[in-house]
């Protein structure tokens, strides 16, 4: 149901040319409707039929169609008349640079008026524009209604499914040019990664910080103890080390401190090198893997397995934002 927002209303400075479009949002309403009419009765069935069922309605409205181009010039006149006071108001007013723009802008409202076929129904134009021209200044929310959810839900589904056709097929073009080796592909390295080395460092840094924080540091005393296990296990299995046992009187001795230093070296290393990843200093680290991987136009890649390598990832990438591109947004909103 459409509601009118009369403090809107009241509180507006176009209270006139509100009532104005509500009176002719009424009369187009009457208008269209005996134009829709009258278009059904000039079927001699039609006629037949209500001469039979309803012979004085037919009897009194047959005048009425003979002359329909009487009774609807006079609905004309008056959308006329509305046409140029407006038009004459905008003139006052200087809401277009020229004087002569109104027409030009409003073209709907004059070409609906002309009294000819189907020309007529382009008045429901003249419907929608006051409609439109309501609800922008907030007097009626025409999104509140049933038929504008109605019309926008299979608007959206058709530009949705429009818009995902296109965009998948540029999608698949852009991964045969790159296929193709196409100048695509050192566009993309040469010109959108290089020149954002850093912002790349920057955010795989921060990344790399946060997994190591999130992974590490609440597990540290197991993965230490993991550690020392594994390195001592590793180390009784080593035949060289073994041998230390079999010296006189310090062979235990030494093998044992061995042991115990290697292990400690080991499950020190590995904890320093994911206490420095968890923090900002592992950024020229990531830097200089950055570098290594994205290289400037004055130091073109040699290797071809690594353009390989970035050519696979990037079409893996573009069929990723492919497969995101075909979900359909508007089913999800089907009951």
């Amino acid at each position: 149901m459409l509601k009118i927002n009369r403090d809107n209303l009241k509180s507006s400075h176009q209270l006139t040319w509100f009532i104005i479009d509500f009176l002719m949002l009424g009369l187009l309403i009457i208008n269209l409707a005996f134009i829709i009419w009258d278009s059904i009765y000039n079927f001699i069935a039609i006629q037949n039929a209500l001469k039979e069922s309803l012979p004085a309605l037919q009897a009194a409205y047959h005048p009425i169609h003979e002359n329909f181009i009487f009774y609807d010039v006079m609905f004309v006149t008056v959308f006329l008349t509305e046409f140029f006071v407006r038009w004459g108001y905008a003139i006052r007013a200087n809401v277009y640079d020229r004087w002569y723009f109104y027409p030009f802008i409003h073209w709907y409202d004059l070409v609906g008026c002309i009294p000819i076929g189907s020309l007529r129904f382009l008045r429901i134009l003249r419907v929608i524009s006051i409609m439109y021209r309501l609800h922008q200044y907030k007097i009626i929310d025409i999104t509140d209604t049933g038929i504008y959810r109605f019309l926008n839900f299979y608007y959206e589904a058709f530009m949705e499914e429009l818009s995902d056709r296109i965009v998948a097929k540029v999608l698949s073009g852009v991964q045969h040019e790159i296929k193709l080796g196409s100048p695509l592909f050192e566009k993309i390295q040469h010109d959108i990664l290089y020149p954002r080395r850093e912002m790349l460092s920057d955010w795989i840094s921060q990344r790399v910080a946060e997994a190591a924080k999130e992974g590490y540091v609440p597990n540290r005393a197991a993965l230490k103890g993991y550690l020392e296990d594994r390195v001592d296990h590793a180390l009784k299995q080593n035949q060289e080390l073994s041998r230390l046992k079999y010296l006189p009187v310090v062979g235990s001795t030494i093998q044992q401190t061995l042991e115990n230093a290697v292990g400690d070296i080991v499950a020190n290393v590995i904890q320093q090198i994911l206490e420095d990843l968890a923090s900002s200093s592992n950024h020229a680290f990531i830097e200089d893997i950055v570098n290594v991987f994205i290289r400037g136009p004055d130091k073109p890649d040699s290797t071809e397995a690594r353009n390989e390598a970035l050519i696979a990832l990037i079409i893996e990438i573009i069929d990723a934002i492919k497969g995101q591109v075909k979900v359909k947004r508007w089913r999800e909103q089907l009951p």
